[in-house]
C-alpha cells in the first residue's frame, strides 16, 4: 500500500497539509494559530510539533566534535524561582545549562548538573580541540584550562565592567542566550520535562538562521519520515 504522507508515517493529513503545517513551525507560528491557519486539528498540531522537536534534538545531538578553530563558552540560567536580590548562578530552582559557540560555525548546548571546573571542562574536553583559541569570562570554572591543553584561552572579567578586548569577547554566545531566552518567554513558562527539546529547538533555529529552515527540514523529512 503507497504511503499517503512521504513526510510521516501513517499520517491522516495530506502531504499539501503537511507542508503548510511545516512552514507555519517553520516560521515560529504557535500551535494554537498554526492550527487556526491550517485547520488541523489542534492535537493533531501538538502531536507534530513535538515530533518533529524531537528529531530537532537528535539532529543537534549528532553533530560531532568540531575541528580546530576560534570558540566562545559561557553557562546560563533559565527558569527558576524569583529570589529578591539574586539572579544568575544565585537565584533558584534555575536549570543550568552551558553552551558553546564555534566563530562562523553552530552553537551546541548542554543541560549540567552544575557549574563546576569538572563538569564544564569534560564538556569542553569532549567538544573542542585542544590548540583550539578559547575565550570565556571570569568564572572560576574556566581556572585550569590551559593546564588540560588549551593554551590559547582567553577571558574578558565582567566584574571589571570588561567585555571585550579585541578579538577576545564572548558577544557571540552572549547573543545567543538572548535569542533563546526571548523566544522562551512566548511560551509563558515551559516545564522542566520539555525544556531540553525547547532548548534544543533554539539551537537548531539560531544554527539555521542564515538557512532556509523549511527547505532543510522538509528534505530531513522526505529521507526520514516521522514516526
Amino acid at each position: 500500500m503507497k504511503q499517503k504522507n512521504k513526510y510521516a508515517y501513517r499520517s491522516h493529513i495530506s502531504e499539501r497539509k503537511f507542508r503548510e503545517f511545516l512552514r507555519c513551525f517553520t516560521l515560529d507560528i504557535t500551535a494554537d494559530k498554526i492550527a487556526i491557519l491550517t485547520n488541523i486539528n489542534r492535537n493533531t498540531v501538538n502531536k507534530y510539533i513535538m515530533l518533529i522537536r524531537i528529531r530537532i534534538a537528535r539532529l543537534c545531538l549528532d553533530n560531532p566534535s568540531s575541528p580546530k578553530g576560534v570558540f566562545e563558552v559561557d553557562e546560563s540560567y533559565f527558569g527558576g524561582r524569583f529570589v529578591k536580590g539574586k539572579k544568575g548562578r544565585g537565584a533558584g530552582g534555575k536549570i543550568k545549562v552551558f553552551g558553546i559557540l564555534k566563530r562562523g560555525g553552530k552553537v551546541y548546548t548542554e543541560i549540567v548538573p552544575d557549574c563546576s571546573s569538572k563538569t564544564l571542562q569534560g564538556v569542553i574536553r569532549g567538544k573542542i580541540n585542544p590548540g583550539s583559541v578559547v575565550n570565556s569570562d571570569g568564572w572560576k570554572a574556566y581556572d585550569g584550562l590551559v593546564d588540560i591543553g588549551y593554551d590559547k584561552h582567553y577571558r574578558v572579567i565582567h566584574s571589571k565592567d570588561e567585555f571585550a578586548r579585541g578579538s577576545n569577547h564572548i558577544n557571540g554566545i552572549e547573543s545567543f542566550w538572548s535569542y533563546a531566552k526571548h523566544r522562551l518567554k512566548k511560551f509563558h513558562g515551559v516545564s522542566d520535562d520539555t525544556f531540553f527539546l525547547h532548548l534544543k529547538e533554539c539551537e537548531y533555529r539560531f544554527n539555521l538562521r542564515n538557512s532556509d529552515m523549511y527547505d532543510t527540514l522538509l528534505l530531513e523529512l522526505r529521507s526520514r519520515p516521522l514516526k
